[in-house]
């Protein structure tokens, strides 16, 4: 008779392995009792790398880099009670952007459950619809199949992988006791499933109807977070070129930095758009947009007073908040710019891209943001660039301008919230080696916790001290007589000693010249640092 410590983690041998067989690689582990089986089935198996993280909410976010980075479903692990719901603020995230992830909730088994049992809440169905799939899975019993739980793992990946890449939530109770009496060989188990998932092609009477309506037109192409897929930023350039269009191209588009061509850009359009006259003598009659939804308020207001708006999106969501499309197509992005330029729909009239370019060639004013053309300057070819919500994407949005140098731009804007963002990048660096980060002072606060994660890593983490909610400067907030205590709230908090409790090195800046200066040291010398710039 096998005992139930041999027999839960035989179980977990099985399920993890169909995980690491169906493309997994990594797993973040928040240390935990009844969790025991998984977490020490993760730390031996083969092929999985473990990165463990106390606390769960910061795990999470750190599972959400990792898995945003490589495109690849992590494994995330927690203990049961309270310790999986500190995964929501992640798991929302994780299911806005479209990211692969496997949130594995360990529990107590059924007749522990309703009873005042420790530790024990109900965790079935924890996440509602913020996730693509929920499995509720049995109490490990003798007799069971290793396959079917290795084929199960393999089903679980693919929901997180495929149509719509998001979160799926697996609860796995254990009985006691929960380790093995001694060594327990390791399951036969078959090998993985070869999963092939065409991609979506785009439909030719719908790319045909669309050229006919834009032909000939004044429009642009505008281009927000997109995953990206090898000749896609050629496939867009060719594209505009041929439409003798613009394209507006978000950071997180991905089109800003790198070698391909990007003349067709424009980059500085939040200047030129909240000159309302120039705007709106300069009003497009279509826009072809390609990922998620503007960031800036200027930009998504440009968007929905066009007439004529097209969205092409292979994920079953609907990105239309201004309640504005025309036009919905489901297919690839590349395949749906190969499609309309082989459909040769009539360029834009004369002069309506040098117009804008023209335009768009006059520098904002710097104001308050003159730590991000110093940034971009000192990020070296290839780095990742997390960049944080609220003011900073904004900020970044407008001033960072184009280059020919690769940098991997990202951001948690599924839900745009300010939690876990030192987490997220730091999960981001696990895949890209090193990684930069630029934050707000309140978001840096929210998630200090997220230092722990830093040791040994190569990240830099800049804090911008406007002391408090500076994007709220720019809100209807700001007149209200209650705006410094109830938006504002500027806060007491020492970056400095942060950075000590946690290890890292810390440098302040307060102008250009001491912020280059810190930047490039702090990248020069590796390892983790928290570099505060006083805005």
């Amino acid at each position: 008779m096998i005992d139930t410590g041999t027999l839960n983690f035989v179980w977990s041998q099985a399920l993890v392995a169909g995980f690491v067989a169906a493309g997994a690689g990594h797993a973040v582990i928040s240390p935990g009792s009844r969790s025991t089986p998984l977490a020490l089935a993760m730390l031996r198996q083969p092929g999985l790398q473990c990165t463990v993280a106390v606390d769960e909410r910061s795990a999470a976010f750190f599972a959400l880099g990792v898995a945003k980075a490589s495109r690849r479903p992590v494994l995330l692990l927690a203990t049961s009670g309270t310790a999986p719901a500190n995964w929501l603020p992640a798991i929302i995230e994780t299911s806005q952007a479209g990211v692969p992830l496997i949130a594995i909730s360990a529990d107590r088994p059924p007749e522990l459950q309703n009873c005042g049992a420790n530790q024990t809440i109900d965790q079935v169905g924890l996440f509602g619809s913020h996730v693509r799939a929920s499995h509720p899975l049995e109490a490990p019993h003798p007799g069971f199949d290793p396959c079917w739980l290795h084929r199960l793992a393999a089903r679980v990946a693919e929901q997180a992988n495929w149509p719509y890449p998001g979160p799926v939530h697996v609860n796995q109770p254990f009985r006691e006791p929960l380790l093995p009496a001694g060594e327990v060989p390791a399951p036969v188990l078959p090998a993985g499933i070869a999963f092939a998932h065409s991609e979506l092609p785009a439909d030719p009477t719908a790319i045909a109807r669309l050229a006919e309506s834009i032909g000939g037109r004044p429009g642009l192409i505008v281009c927000g977070e997109l995953p990206a897929k090898n000749g896609l930023f050629s496939a867009l350039t060719a594209l505009a070129e041929h439409l003798a269009c613009p394209i507006l191209a978000e950071p997180l588009s991905g089109l800003r930095f790198g070698p391909h061509p990007r003349h067709r850009l424009l980059t500085r359009y939040n200047a030129w758009l909240a000159d309302r006259e120039f705007a709106a003598s300069h009003r497009p009659d279509w826009i072809l947009r390609f990922g998620a939804f503007p960031v800036t308020r200027n930009l998504q207001n440009f968007v929905a007073a066009a007439p004529i708006q097209a969205l092409v999106d292979p994920w079953p969501r609907h990105s239309d908040p201004m309640h504005r499309l025309t036009h919905l197509l489901r297919a690839q992005p590349l395949a749906a710019c190969q499609a309309l330029l082989a459909a040769r729909p009539q360029p834009c009239p004369g002069g309506w891209h040098d117009a804008l370019v023209e335009r768009d060639a006059q520098p904002p004013d710097m104001g308050d943001a003159w730590h991000i053309p110093v940034l971009v300057d000192a990020i070296p070819e290839a780095s990742a660039l997390f960049i944080g919500n609220s003011l900073a994407i904004r900020q970044f949005d407008t001033h960072s301008g184009s280059a020919r140098r690769t940098i991997h731009c990202y951001g948690n804007r599924g839900a745009s919230g300010i939690d876990g963002n030192i987490s997220t990048a730091l999960g981001l660096g696990e895949i890209h080696g090193r990684i930069v980060a630029l934050l707000g002072d309140l978001t840096c606060q929210h998630d200090l916790g997220g230092l722990a994660l830093a040791t040994g890593r190569d990240a830099v983490i800049v804090a911008v001290n406007n002391h408090g909610g500076g994007i709220f400067d720019h809100l209807p907030q700001a007149a209200l007589p209650e705006f410094e205590r109830g938006w504002r709230t500027p806060q007491q908090i020492s970056f400095e000693h942060a950075a000590a409790a946690f290890g890292l090195s810390y440098a302040r800046a307060d102008n250009a010249a001491a912020f280059r200066q810190c930047l490039q040291q702090a990248i020069a010398a590796a390892g983790p640092h928290l570099l505060e710039v006083q805005a």
